[in-house]
């Protein structure tokens, strides 16, 4: 919030590239707050709860257009940029309120925060505590960076990393790719030589009100796309549901190499959007569930720092690379997606109806032994009770 208010008053273009990297910097922390929700969701009803409170990414996008479309003609892009920071003002206050993770604090010792944590839930459920004392099941030491890479989640995470950067990777390239398409009233333009392959003109100006019109409708169409996702998630997995979303993705794309016009262009990236929206969600529901309690924070973090280095690349090939070839820059991401689609099949964990590890050895081992774990993998009363 704060580097988000000092980019407005940035004097020169140097000091705005400082400013909003240490904005990036600030972001990066925002994924851990699935971490934290996950945590404290039941099984039965944790992947729909974390797919509705993206909801929230999807009106932030649409305020930031509607933002734009009332401030950018007339106070300019530096009260955008101060008035885009109001969300995270009110969140700085109320995040006081938030408590910690009681598992969180079980791992880390700290039984009696985990409890005073559990009576709250259960005051403010209106429900009875569990009779019996809280015990861990087995005390851990925080997750280490190479436990991503134990024998167990090797595969796993190498493969979760490259659907987060390809899931950054083709969201970010796609919203970059829509306002500097829709300057021109086509999706591409013909050069004169008609055997040459079609290119962008891809010029600095300012947008009018239609480019916004279309903007704003691209940006609902995550709406839709999470109501697909919220719908498939159960019923198809969620491997499936990423490599479904991917695939509609790059489908979606191949009909731009024909030049389509601007009508049929919205069409298609408003179905483009919506699937790679869906399938970012997709990918922020599997991976809390498919780490253990020491290593979930960590595992999520490292796959988000991934996709931070998709979104840094996309500028590259969305603008730089578009400039000059339409039919590779289209090419790279379908190729990416593609791929990414046949990586989410190979994730050798399906985590749908599977409960929150808390050891991944015990539960390891359960696995291994076919015997059933803890349905929602919670820590245990003394009594047997689960709190």
């Amino acid at each position: 919030m704060f580097y988000g208010v000092m980019s407005a008053f940035a004097p020169v273009y140097g000091w705005m590239l400082v400013l909003r990297a240490l904005v990036g910097f600030g972001i990066g922390g925002a994924p851990q707050s699935v971490t934290l929700y996950a945590e404290f969701l039941p099984m039965r009803s944790r992947a729909t709860c974390i797919l509705l409170i993206e909801i929230f990414w999807a009106l932030g996008t649409v305020f930031e257009v509607l933002l734009a479309i009332l401030v950018m003609p007339t106070l300019g892009w530096r009260w955008l940029l101060a008035l885009s920071t109001v969300p995270l003002l009110i969140f700085a206050c109320l995040c006081f309120w938030l408590p910690e993770s009681a598992r969180y604090d079980v791992l880390t010792g700290n039984q009696e925060m985990a409890l005073a944590t559990l009576k709250r839930i259960a005051a403010e459920n209106g429900v009875p505590m569990p009779l019996g004392k809280l015990v861990a099941a087995r005390q851990e030491s925080r997750g280490k960076f190479q436990d991503l890479f134990s024998p167990r989640f090797r595969c796993t995470t190498v493969l979760l990393w490259f659907i987060w950067f390809s899931n950054a990777f083709s969201y970010y390239g796609l919203v970059l790719l829509t306002p500097e398409l829709f300057q021109e009233s086509v999706s591409c333009g013909v050069s004169q030589d008609r055997r040459a392959e079609p290119r962008c003109s891809l010029e600095c100006k300012a947008l009018n009100s239609d480019d916004y019109k279309d903007l704003l409708w691209t940006t609902l169409s995550e709406f839709p796309g999470l109501l697909v996702t919220l719908w498939a998630i159960d019923r198809l997995g969620r491997r499936k549901t990423m490599a479904l979303c991917f695939f509609i993705y790059s489908l979606c794309l191949i009909p731009l190499y024909a030049c389509v016009g601007r009508t049929s262009m919205t069409v298609l990236i408003f179905i483009a959007r919506a699937f790679i929206a869906g399938g970012f969600q997709a990918a922020y529901v599997y991976t809390p569930e498919v780490y253990p309690t020491a290593t979930r924070a960590l595992g999520l973090g490292t796959s988000s720092g991934m996709a931070r280095v998709g979104a840094l690349i996309t500028p590259f090939v969305a603008q730089v690379m578009m400039e000059s070839s339409v039919h590779l820059t289209l090419s790279v991401y379908c190729c990416c997606c593609l791929l990414a689609a046949v990586a989410s099949c190979a994730l050798p964990i399906e985590t749908t109806g599977r409960g929150l590890q808390e050891s991944s050895q015990r539960e390891w081992g359960q696995e291994m032994m076919g015997r059933p774990q803890s349905p929602a993998g919670v820590p245990r009363s003394s009594s047997g009770s689960q709190n």
